[in-house]
């Protein structure tokens, strides 16, 4: 596709630059809080609870296969239906009719979850939910360079980041307040399915013109997984700070509930989870609301993207060398200072290093494969660990060490202040 100078891009694809309003902005993060709250019920507690009852004595490598399989099938999802959306011509816009297949897909796949009586039918639930609400994250995850201006991209990335903790918040406490573990997976699927409706109403998704399709084929797009570092250094290094910081944090959080239970010694690790994730949440709740439009103010990302990674790898270094409750909560203190901080401006920085207006979509699934693949080779890493190369002590500070080589590598993006 050639665009001259005299006609510019079409709509669909030029830099956005009238600002978004409150109404686009609480839309757009209550469909966020609805993805969140059909993954993260289902991670922090469901699927613990599950492989737990299914599994007994294997519970551990259990859960890690079900992680394992669910991440590796959104390794691929996110930038399939990334690329597939930004050469969708739909009267009803380009992603609207992805997010919507996602989250109706999605409910459906953890609605499989709630009746699976094996781990084989809870792996093929969980990679179907996987899949399908990948498509949702990429449609959505597009709406920034879509349709925000730069200057406003801090604060948007800031609420996707409220968003996450909103989501984590009513996850957790709809899988713990539910009373099963079916109808735990009910009722996050329901809530999931209300909260897409008002950005879906919205009707703000640009529709793109047949004639400014980009071509597409198979080879095209596996080759478009590869976006060579040579020649988009920051987007090369924006990739692999995300991927480093995002393995820590999953190595240190894949456990959680067997680490209450087993090392800490919690009675009821259900609600020890509850509890630290409300502390964890709570105090991301202050860097999520601070940071994001202090990055705007300012405008520089680098300086919060590494000192958000920083605090993230601290919080394992507490977990890995005080191995009480009340290290835990400290340390779920710390991570969701860091977390918070780290969310709020990431996002908005890999918006501003994508290589073309064309394949935004395409190139921030690519991008997002940094924090899918984490989840992928964090149970590889962190089974053997926890069974016998010196258990919980030894995978927090792996963790820590991973997070902190991204953070302090951050600072090899140039373009990005």
């Amino acid at each position: 596709m050639s665009l001259t100078p005299e006609t510019g891009p079409p709509d669909a694809l030029a830099e956005p630059t009238r600002r978004v309003g409150a109404g686009w902005i609480g839309a757009f993060s209550l469909a966020w809080v609805g993805l969140h709250v059909g993954l993260f019920g289902a991670i922090q507690i469901l699927l613990p609870q599950q492989t737990e009852a299914l599994a007994p004595a294997d519970k551990e490598a259990a859960l890690a296969v079900v992680l394992g399989f669910g991440a590796a099938f959104s390794l691929v999802a996110n930038p399939l239906f990334g690329a597939l959306s930004d050469r969708t011509t739909s009267r009803w816009g380009r992603r609207a009719p992805w997010m919507a297949i996602g989250f109706v897909g999605g409910a459906v796949a953890l609605g499989v979850l709630a009746v699976s009586p094996t781990i084989t039918v809870v792996i093929i639930g969980w990679c179907l939910a996987q899949t399908l609400l990948n498509a949702s994250a990429a449609a959505l995850s597009a709406g920034v360079p879509d349709q925000v201006p730069p200057e406003q991209r801090g604060t948007a990335a800031g609420y996707v980041g409220l968003a996450l903790i909103v989501g984590v918040a009513v996850g957790t406490g709809l899988a713990v307040l539910a009373g099963s573990t079916t109808a735990g997976y009910l009722a996050c699927a329901a809530f999931m399915l209300i909260a897409a409706v008002p950005y879906l109403l919205l009707r703000r998704d640009t529709a793109l013109d047949p004639a400014h399709r980009p071509p597409w084929n198979w080879g095209a797009f596996l080759r478009g997984f590869w976006v060579d570092p040579r020649r988009y250094p920051d987007f090369g290094w924006a990739w692999l700070t995300r991927f480093l910081i995002n393995l820590g944090n999953s190595i240190a959080l894949l456990y959680l509930f067997f680490y209450l239970k087993d090392a800490v010694g919690v009675p009821d690790p259900a609600t020890g989870v509850l509890i630290a994730t409300a502390v964890d949440l709570g105090f991301m709740l202050i860097a999520v609301v601070l940071t994001g439009m202090w990055s705007d103010r300012v405008g520089r990302r680098r300086v919060f993207v590494t000192g958000g990674g920083l605090l993230m790898a601290g919080a394992a270094f507490t977990i890995a060398v005080w191995p009480t409750w009340t290290g835990v909560l400290v340390a779920a203190a710390v991570l969701g200072l860091g977390f918070g901080t780290y969310t709020s401006v990431d996002f908005a920085l890999l918006t501003q290093v994508l290589p073309s207006s064309t394949d935004r979509a395409r190139d921030l699934g690519v991008l997002n494969i940094a924090s899918s693949l984490p989840q992928v080779i964090a149970p590889v890493v962190a089974a053997p660990i926890v069974t016998g190369l010196g258990g919980y002590p030894v995978l927090y500070g792996v963790a820590g060490a991973v997070g902190l080589a991204g953070a302090v590598l951050v600072f090899r993006i140039r373009s990005v202040r």
